[in-house]
């Protein structure tokens, strides 16, 4: 896959995409994220991408110009894939969104800033807004970060086990199970014994259980739309769980 960032801080991507999971799956090919800077696009004396909103109001808001030339450098004449606006307006960013955008082929992703961008420049170079969450921040740009991690996991090979991504927190609508690992024994507590029982199936429905316990302490309306089988919605009356729905 194929990414490609649109920004006026490039340099706060450097260590991001160098580091950890995602840097080691550049560097095997398995990604190809790159940074594009906004500013040298702009046909201002002084490179500016910013100015003052018509109709009053604080704050600055950025050029149409520099972005859609920026944006027409990246994707070409034949351009396959999808350009994001990371934004406030746009539907939220979650597994089942980020296992969408892993099959596209290409993504390209603008990262907004100050009081956001020029409605024109969203209507034509832009197919669609995606939001981190219900809050505010200073730019795109962490954003653009969270959507290229979140995305990366389900390609194949960037994890190195392909059930990884499906085990973990939210990839079935609940929190993820506790983990443990050595030593067997510390500081008094112990590695629960189902874990070391070697029973394969007993694991898996020992996990299941303490997913949904975990979800319904922590998140409550997760656990409320969760698809529970027969045999669990008889354990969850067993053990006192709540559920209007199940």
């Amino acid at each position: 896959m194929k990414i490609d960032i649109l920004t006026i801080f490039p340099e706060m991507f450097q260590s991001v995409l160098s580091s950890s999971i995602i840097g080691r799956a550049r560097e095997n090919g398995l990604i190809d994220v790159q940074c594009t800077d906004i500013r040298p696009f702009s046909e201002c004396k002084h490179k500016n991408t910013d100015d003052y909103p018509f109709g009053g109001g604080a704050g600055m808001v950025m050029l149409a110009q520099p972005i859609a030339d920026a944006m027409a450098s990246v994707t070409g004449e034949n351009f396959h894939g999808r350009r994001i606006y990371l934004g406030p307006r746009g539907r939220t960013l979650t597994t089942r969104v980020a296992r969408e955008l892993s099959h596209e082929e290409h993504l390209v992703l603008l990262c907004g800033h100050y009081e956001g961008v020029d409605q024109r420049v969203l209507d034509t170079c832009i197919d669609e807004e995606i939001s981190i969450g219900d809050y505010i921040l200073t730019g795109g740009e962490l954003a653009a970060m969270v959507l290229v991690d979140c995305v990366s996991r389900f390609i194949p090979g960037v994890l190195g086990s392909e059930e990884s991504p499906e085990e973990e927190s939210f990839s079935d609508g609940l929190l993820e199970y506790p983990q443990y690992t050595r030593p067997r024994e510390w500081n008094g507590m112990e590695v629960p014994e189902v874990l070391l029982s070697g029973n394969h199936a007993k694991i898996r429905e020992w996990r299941r259980q303490q997913s949904l316990l975990a979800t319904q302490r922590f998140r409550p309306d997760l656990f409320e739309k969760a698809e529970l089988t027969v045999k669990e919605k008889k354990w969850i009356r067993e053990v006192g769980l709540c559920s209007s729905e199940n």
